[in-house]
């Protein structure tokens, strides 16, 4: 049976000739197989999952979303929730019970054994962002006194076949961590030799409070696939292997990426959300930005008797703010990259003003420039009639685009650092927020330089 014709079976709720599937299947991933269950109603999902084998129901669960996972737990019996949960992988097992809260993981913790049941809540007891929240406690260790003969013989009698198995530690009588050996090492190296022959000395290794950006930068530093946890007294309690380090920046990434477009971060993928959910999470932001920007109302009103004077300005409003917003979101987006990117910190606030002030003024004189030229050949070609002053009218537009957007810049690439600062997440200086921020304050600007500059004249 292929992947397309269980694809079928799945969807029309044909499910009693899955139960056969895992022994002639040995093509189909449980990747893909998650897929295909994630795909389908809930409803069809539960049944699916429940006609497959009890081994490979253990193989797809880490595969499927948290949301289904949940379901499956808690529709299915008792010992078969227990079987599963049990036989899954530590890190797996910890990323499930991180994504219950309250009564629900208490209920689901009784289903562990009591082994696993005090591993979970050691784990659960570090801060969410942490590495030990990532952790893998099936890893598989030798002492430096054996031979590589004997390393081989220990590790198929004690050790799983296992991701983490690619890494063979080495620690002392205390279990303190000594050195990693890649498993490549056993293979190319004389099976006489002694352990302490093959080590290079050097090992690089993570801490549990060390954070998932942490480690995000040394698997990219060092170029590892996975990496051992310690403790402070540097007692090996579990690895790290590149594909869990890999899940968690992509949900970072996710929610730095909805942060800053003006979107709370989603608990559940966004075709699993529910409606009602899905409007709760943008409401807040849509409510914070809408009574921002009842502020422009206010500025405006606050130059009703400029407006009146000379409503030729009111046409160019929007160009003024736009240009504004979109050059302080693009500054905006620069700076919490770089800074995401570890290419900045905090302490480069002051060349960061630098650069950005005067990539302000010169991106303003080039928009106003434009500006300018366009009033100038509207007037000249009859297209628009600014009255006898359009060139004073022309450089307000080029003198409020140098400045606004020179304020854009500022405002975008310094928030990000004061959120930072303050302990703050610098994606949560989003788009639009960065965009309303200078909205009413480009207003000021730009009217404030026509109070000048048309005085006696228009106004």
């Amino acid at each position: 049976m292929n992947l397309k014709e269980i694809s079928k079976k799945i969807i029309t709720g044909d499910f009693s000739s899955l139960l056969g599937f895992g022994n002639g299947n040995k093509n189909v991933h449980p990747s893909e197989v998650a897929k295909m269950l994630t795909s389908v109603p809930i409803n069809t999902a539960l049944q699916g999952f429940q006609s497959l084998p009890t081994h490979t129901e253990v193989k797809v669960f880490p595969y499927l979303d948290f949301l289904l996972q949940k379901k499956i737990i808690a529709c299915i019996t008792k010992a078969k929730s227990a079987a599963i949960l049990n036989e899954l992988s530590s890190d797996d097992r910890i990323a499930f019970y991180s994504s219950v809260k309250g009564i629900e993981r208490s209920t689901f913790l009784e289903l562990l054994n009591e082994k696993n049941r005090d591993v979970v809540h050691d784990i659960l007891g570090y801060p969410e962002n942490s590495v030990a929240r990532l952790i893998n406690t099936d890893f598989a260790t030798i002492d430096t006194e054996i031979s590589i003969a004997q390393a081989n013989e220990h590790l198929r009698k004690f050790h799983k076949d296992t991701e983490a198995a690619n890494v063979i530690y080495v620690v002392d009588k205390d279990g303190k961590l000594v050195d990693d050996i890649p498993v490549r090492r056993f293979v190319l190296n004389d099976p006489e030799k002694k352990v302490a022959d093959i080590l290079d000395g050097y090992c690089v290794s993570l801490k549990m409070s060390d954070t998932k950006e942490d480690a995000v930068t040394k698997f990219k530093e060092y170029d590892r696939v996975v990496l051992p946890v310690t403790n402070a007294e540097n007692t090996l309690l579990g690895v790290l292997t590149v594909d869990d380090v890999m899940d968690a920046a992509e949900q970072r990434d996710t929610k730095e990426i909805l942060n800053f477009g003006g979107v709370e971060g989603l608990d559940y993928p966004y075709v699993k959300t529910s409606f009602f959910a899905l409007i709760k999470k943008r409401a807040t932001w849509l409510i914070v930005l809408f009574v921002g920007e009842m502020l422009t109302a206010t500025a405006m009103g606050y130059f009703d008797k400029e407006i009146s004077k000379a409503v030729v300005l009111a046409l160019f409003v929007p160009l003024i703010i736009s240009s504004g917003g979109n050059s302080g979101s693009q500054a905006a987006t620069l700076i919490i990259r770089a800074m995401a990117l570890k290419e900045l910190t905090i302490k480069d606030w002051w060349f960061v003003m630098r650069r950005e002030v005067l990539s302000g003024l010169t991106l303003g004189f080039i928009l106003g420039t434009i500006g300018f030229i366009r009033i100038a050949t509207w007037q000249e070609l009859h297209l628009y009639n600014y009255g006898p002053h359009w060139f004073l009218l022309a450089l307000t537009i080029l003198f409020s685009l140098i400045g606004i957007v020179m304020w854009g810049t500022l405002s975008g690439s310094m928030i990000p650092m004061v959120l930072k600062k303050c302990k703050l997440d610098p994606a949560t200086s989003s788009a639009p927020l960065v965009a309303t921020l200078v909205d009413v304050t480009g207003l000021i600007i730009y009217f404030s330089i026509a109070a000048l500059l048309l005085k006696g004249t228009l106004l």
